[in-house]
């Protein structure tokens, strides 16, 4: 199955205007993502919001992705602090898969954010995502989180975004984007214990928290033997074997 590492923002220092910050929108963003590309049969890994972007480099290079995705918003300088508008897609020249990848990203976005004209990709050999993950990687600047329009059209369309980049991951990886399947409640059946929620689909995957026996959880979606849940707050994965 094709897959790709999602490494949403952890700078949660990066206020927007209006309220919130870049890590909370971006990983709003992620969260929406996951139904879509679950649905279209795309695996998918994320970073840990709490940790640094050199442990999502260490944690992407340690899988067989097809593609890094990192997504971010942008600021301008203090002299012109809140003046700035547009999106930029940033890829590794060296790579024709980077390059490929940012110009069908950069040309699907074009369809919804209002200003197109100023959505462009741009070669890096700087940033660290870019020139140190094994898998085809893009960074995207999701707009400017110090503009008053952008930072509103950012939080106003998190779902329209995240439909718009999982079309792009699905044009990329060469399948097809399917709509979500529609949420579903599962009962917990466990015999005594707590069922865990982990943070990927997989064994030895962080426990990010517990749904006690007989706990009613919303599915999300499915990753062969393991549902992708909501519950009180937490989103994870558990066995299916235990939901009904």
């Amino acid at each position: 199955m094709p897959s790709v590492f999602l490494s949403p923002s952890v700078q949660e220092y990066n206020p927007y205007e209006g309220g919130g910050n870049e890590e909370y929108y971006m990983n709003l963003i992620v969260d929406a993502m996951i139904p879509y590309l679950l649905s279209s049969g795309i695996e998918y890994s994320r970073n840990n919001p709490d940790g640094l972007v050199t442990e999502a480099i260490s944690q992407s290079n340690t899988g067989s992705y097809n593609l890094h995705l990192a997504l971010h918003s942008n600021s301008s300088p203090a002299a012109n602090e809140g003046n700035t508008r547009g999106i930029d897609v940033y890829y590794y020249p060296g790579s024709a898969q980077s390059q490929m990848a940012a110009i069908i990203f950069a040309n699907n976005l074009k369809e919804i954010y209002p200003l197109p004209e100023l959505i462009k990709t741009v070669p890096t050999t700087s940033l660290a995502e870019i020139v140190r993950t094994t898998a085809p990687s893009i960074l995207i600047e999701l707009g400017y989180h110090d503009n008053a329009e952008d930072a509103q059209w950012i939080r106003g369309n998190i779902e329209n975004i995240a439909q718009n980049l999982s079309i792009s991951a699905a044009d990329f990886l060469d399948t097809a984007v399917e709509q979500p399947s529609p949420p579903r409640q599962g009962t917990v059946t466990t015999q005594s214990t707590a069922l865990n929620i982990r943070s990927e689909p997989n064994v030895s995957a962080a426990v990010v928290g517990k749904a006690p026996r007989g706990a009613t959880v919303t599915i999300l979606g499915q990753d062969n033997n393991w549902y992708l849940i909501f519950y009180n707050g937490i989103q994870g994965y558990v066995s299916a074997q235990y939901i009904s």
